[in-house]
């Protein structure tokens, strides 16, 4: 059974596709959406080798002219020098302004591909088709595109909606568990800042049921992006809840050596401790988010070896800083959330070295 929840952005709408076998037929799907014929498939080592023929065969027998594009599989590949490289890849293949990206993959992948249409040609189309759950429930949705610098994660992009996303929920199937379960610290964070209900169907998880939870995190996404497509008015920036922390110790540790969920898990504790002291949420409901990371294997204390300088300094580059001031999501009670910016970085700081004894 397929749903599709809408992302409601007025004449750049798009369908969010939510169900299984649904690579068959991404072929199908992109010829509705009238691209041009050339497109680049934009995948990494692992996913190629899994998916990539099937997709390559179902957009041939659509009528479209695919290459593919692969990059090493890994946080490291999300950088300039590839984005460049297949740029390079496709004018040599002699792709113009009509030609498409479609981005096969998790969210390395995704923020890649994204970025490249973003900037080919000025900008083409992009169709989604993540295969990893922190991409189907959050990155693949809302337009951010980009990659790494040295400083720090994302720091380079645009804003590309797609034109469509295809999420397909057989993909997960061949997750590593390791790679399963770092997609639920974003399930766990619109849980938080949104529907505590959703906190209750994580708790009670039916991996052989994940669609109804993958709608409700898009569905959450999709009303966001809708109402802050570019964080303009502050409600997009609740989806960075967990994430400032998140990101600097993502960066500090080296990219590759936390999982991007496992970082954002770290920043949920320490996000979560904050809200308790500058928010008023109540410990037992802090205990609760943490307990559910947990219960997902994901990490509630800093791994040794990381410094804290490290850690600062990257979040000092962080792009939720303005005029050198913190804006940090804070939640009053489970299901709500509001950006503060009475946080100071001493704040942060205790927070992050509460980490290493959490």
């Amino acid at each position: 059974m397929e749903e599709t929840v809408t992302v409601a952005l007025g004449r750049r709408a798009y369908g969010v596709k939510i169900g299984r076998g649904l690579l068959e037929s991404l072929g199908a799907e992109a010829r509705e959406l009238s691209l041009g014929k050339a497109s680049a498939v934009v995948s990494d080592t692992n996913v190629a080798a899994l998916y990539g023929q099937r997709v390559m065969r179902s957009l041939e027998a659509a009528g479209f002219h695919p290459i593919a594009v692969t990059v090493p599989a890994g946080e490291k590949s999300k950088s300039m020098e590839k984005a460049e490289w297949i740029c390079e890849r496709m004018i040599e293949a002699g792709m113009d302004r009509k030609a498409w990206v479609l981005a096969l993959g998790g969210g390395v992948v995704g923020d890649l591909a994204g970025f490249v249409a973003a900037i080919y040609y000025r900008g083409i189309a992009l169709v989604q088709a993540p295969t990893t759950i922190v991409a189907q429930v959050d990155s693949a949705v809302g337009g951010k595109t980009g990659v790494n610098s040295r400083t720090g994660k994302n720091l380079i992009g645009a804003f590309l909606q797609p034109r469509l996303v295809v999420a397909d929920v057989d993909t997960l199937a061949t997750l590593p568990e390791r790679e399963f379960n770092e997609g639920f610290a974003e399930v766990i964070k619109h849980g938080a800042i949104r529907d505590r209900t959703l906190l209750d169907a994580v708790a009670s998880l039916d991996r052989a049921n994940l669609a109804p939870i993958l709608r409700r995190n898009v569905e959450i996404k999709a009303a966001i992006v809708a109402a802050d497509e570019e964080e303009r008015t502050g409600e997009r920036a609740l989806l960075n809840f967990g994430h400032t922390i998140g990101h600097g110790i993502e960066a500090a540790a080296g990219y590759g050596q936390l999982l991007h969920g496992e970082a954002i898990s770290l920043g949920l504790v320490a996000a979560c401790r904050l809200s308790v002291q500058k928010a008023g949420l109540e410990k037992a409901e802090a205990d609760r988010v943490v307990e559910l990371l947990k219960q997902f294997k994901l990490p509630v204390t800093l791994p040794a070896g990381i410094s804290m300088d490290a850690i600062m300094a990257a979040l000092k580059s962080d792009k939720k800083f303005e005029d050198g001031n913190i804006r940090f999501v804070l939640c009053p009670r489970l299901g709500e959330a509001f950006v503060s910016k009475d946080v100071t970085l001493e704040d942060v700081r205790g927070a992050v070295e509460a980490l290493t004894g959490a």
